[in-house]
């Protein structure tokens, strides 16, 4: 067996574990990265279609959701998405603007791997891949106990991430090292994912794969505008990701499927009042089939001004309950984790274990889609990165 000695250990090479890691390498620190998986990053190699979404123009904490809204504050505005662009444009990275302020790279999610290791390199990092954990102890410092080797430090920095994607290696690991030490954890739930529909809903829908109008979709006092995609098994797309992260298993969602039309205007006033003519009104305001079948379902049995206004409100609050989301199978992050009551929230550091920080996703801040995500790594990171 050999130990090794360093100043700071992150456990877990993500977005956060190595903005953290060049952080602290730059002020001297020296510094080990201990990853279970055979290379960094693999989660942003996948991320944003594999383009990776890195960040968002116009992040703020509202674009957040955690027990304790305040917290993620301090850290945005200490580590904006300007901070994180000076860096991409440094390294000569080429990227561009999506919808509503998201930004990815032009090329590959790997320019942003590569981005983060030469950091680190340079900031003299060392990285322990494959490198699994079998114990984590604390006596005058911390001793982490790998398969092979044992590694000392003042300072520890748990960046495991959270369930979300379990093929690509992701644990409850974090979430227990936390428990380990004393500390409290907010109920974790899968955010960012998919609705599955009831077996009703799902034989009248969803032979509509593939098919996706814009909406606004309202759940638990939020709304969001943005497109929604029919599925095999129920209902994705921008819209309802966003929506799933605030959804309660059991509860309705409201989806308005003509944001700010008045469809039934114009049968109101055609002289022809029939389901022909109300199939080519509303196939000119949604997509072709899903007006079809949308209609087939909701259509009224006359065609006289009070069935006229009750179809208009439901064009505009059909109401659906899901049976559930796809899971952490298909979410794209993990809401809930370590309780921001127990962490400072300038260095991420545990309020009852000196030395010991939670950073990233395994941390009770959700953000909302669109880069928000990749901020908050970022801006925890480099807030534990410049205190341990």
């Amino acid at each position: 067996m050999t130990i090794h000695r360093f100043d700071v250990l992150i456990l877990g090479a993500g977005a956060a574990g190595l903005m953290c890691a060049a952080e602290a390498g730059k002020r001297g620190r020296r510094v080990a990265i201990i990853e279970r998986a055979d290379r960094a990053g693999k989660k942003i190699l996948i991320s944003g279609g594999g383009r990776c979404n890195f960040t968002n123009i116009y992040s703020q904490p509202d674009n957040f959701i955690s027990s304790n809204p305040h917290f993620a504050k301090s850290a945005l505005a200490r580590y904006t998405p300007s901070d994180f662009i000076a860096l991409i444009e440094k390294h000569r990275i080429p990227y561009h603007e999506k919808t509503l302020g998201q930004l990815f790279c032009d090329r590959s999610a790997s320019d942003i791997t590569d981005l983060l290791e030469l950091e680190c390199q340079n900031a003299g990092v060392k990285t322990f891949l494959n490198c699994g954990i079998r114990e984590v102890q604390r006596t005058t410092e911390f001793v982490v106990h790998a398969e092979v080797d044992e590694f000392h430090a003042a300072a520890l920095v748990v960046a495991t991430g959270g369930l979300s994607i379990p093929k690509m290696g992701a644990t409850a690991f974090g979430y227990d090292l936390a428990r380990q030490f004393g500390l409290n954890i907010q109920e974790t739930r899968p955010a960012l994912a998919p609705f599955v529909l009831g077996s009703r809903e799902r034989s009248e829908y969803c032979d509509l794969a593939g098919v996706s109008a814009e909406v606004v979709v309202t759940a638990n006092h939020h709304s969001f505008k943005e497109s929604m995609l029919i599925t095999h098994r129920g209902l994705s797309g921008p819209a309802i990701l966003q929506l799933s992260s605030y959804w309660n298993k059991g509860a309705p969602i409201q989806i308005d499927i003509a944001p700010d039309r008045d469809v039934t205007a114009a049968i109101r006033d055609d002289t022809v009042r029939d389901m022909a003519t109300a199939r080519s009104v509303f196939q000119r305001i949604l997509p072709k089939r899903f007006a079809a079948r949308w209609l087939d379902l909701h259509a009224p049995s006359d065609w006289t001004k009070k069935s006229l206004a009750e179809l208009e409100r439901q064009v505009h609050n059909w109401t659906l309950t899901p049976a559930d989301t796809e899971g952490y199978e298909k979410a794209e992050v993990t809401a809930g984790g370590v309780d921001t009551n127990e962490l400072s929230s300038k260095t991420m550091e545990s309020r009852r274990v000196p030395g010991l920080f939670f950073i990233g996703e395994v941390v009770d801040v959700t953000g909302h889609l669109g880069g928000h995500n990749f901020q908050w790594a970022w801006a925890s990171g480099a807030a534990a990165g410049r205190a341990a």
